[in-house]
């Protein structure tokens, strides 16, 4: 029975993951399709020729990917690391520290999980504007420098360190903030690693937000500038081009994955992400 029920949702995982590939396999086909292609060959899975690799170079020649590139790695930089030391301090807080009403304002700090961001649009971009930050990086990444997930992530990480390895320190002369950096975040870099993969991954797809904080192409980050590069490829011959632009923003993420991939796996397990 064990059997069967372990072989019935191994077949179901791997029906969902080939569904979920289909759009994958169609981006492939259609990149490595010549421009001249018809509509029904485009729209076709079928790995019929012949190919060839000129969509990525019109891709790369229309559009300023290097700029979107260099964007978009400070965008998600500037971000995370921001974020590393918000989300350390506060899961400290409320992992170690002792102070009336913690349990309530972590409950209501929690809170801001069930927001929608689009909800905060309005607010958002009336405080960039007041603040002069309008059409900047800095004023992209501001509203994401403080991370409820991170805050919850890094105290439930905090928790399950031995207090055993601060007391040795206190008992050393170390301060609240060389025990955050020298002991307990050395022992947390499982947990930093998770939400760094959660961080970078929400924030290179990022759309709406950058598409609304930011109106000159200098600053465009790659999701923006795909949709204004693609925005006058109408005609069906351009899809290859599309498809092709499409898999140089994703590529990054997708060698990231590729790479680390075991790393990966091991910090959402140890920071027990479902």
């Amino acid at each position: 029975m064990r059997r069967d029920a372990r072989f019935l949702v191994a077949l179901l995982l791997c029906a969902a993951a080939l569904f979920w590939a289909i759009p994958f396999a169609w981006m492939a086909v259609a990149s490595l399709r010549p421009g001249q292609a018809g509509a029904m060959d485009l729209a076709s899975l079928l790995p019929a020729g012949p190919f060839g690799w000129s969509n990525f170079s019109d891709a790369w020649s229309e559009g300023h990917f290097p700029l979107w590139y260099l964007n978009t790695v400070l965008l998600c930089g500037g971000i995370l690391a921001v974020q590393c030391v918000t989300i350390s301090l506060a899961g400290y807080a409320f992992a170690r520290l002792r102070f009336r009403g913690r349990e309530l304002l972590f409950h209501a700090f929690l809170l801001q999980l069930m927001l929608v961001p689009p909800i905060l649009i309005v607010p958002n971009m009336t405080t960039l504007v007041t603040l002069h930050l309008y059409d900047t990086l800095p004023g992209v990444m501001a509203p994401y420098f403080a991370s409820a997930f991170g805050v919850f992530l890094m105290r439930q990480t905090f928790r399950t360190i031995p207090r055993e390895y601060e007391e040795a320190a206190l008992v050393d002369g170390a301060g609240p903030l060389t025990i955050i950096t020298r002991v307990l975040l050395p022992l947390a870099r499982p947990g930093l690693a998770a939400f760094a993969i959660v961080s970078i991954t929400a924030h290179w797809n990022e759309f709406l937000w950058p598409l609304m904080a930011i109106s000159s192409p200098r600053n465009q980050v790659l999701t923006v500038g795909l949709a204004s590069f693609t925005s006058g490829a109408e005609a069906g011959s351009e899809w290859g081009v599309i498809a092709a632009g499409t898999f140089l923003v994703a590529a990054p993420l997708l060698l990231m994955f590729v790479l680390f991939q075991r790393r990966f796996v091991s910090s959402f397990v140890f920071s027990g992400i479902k």
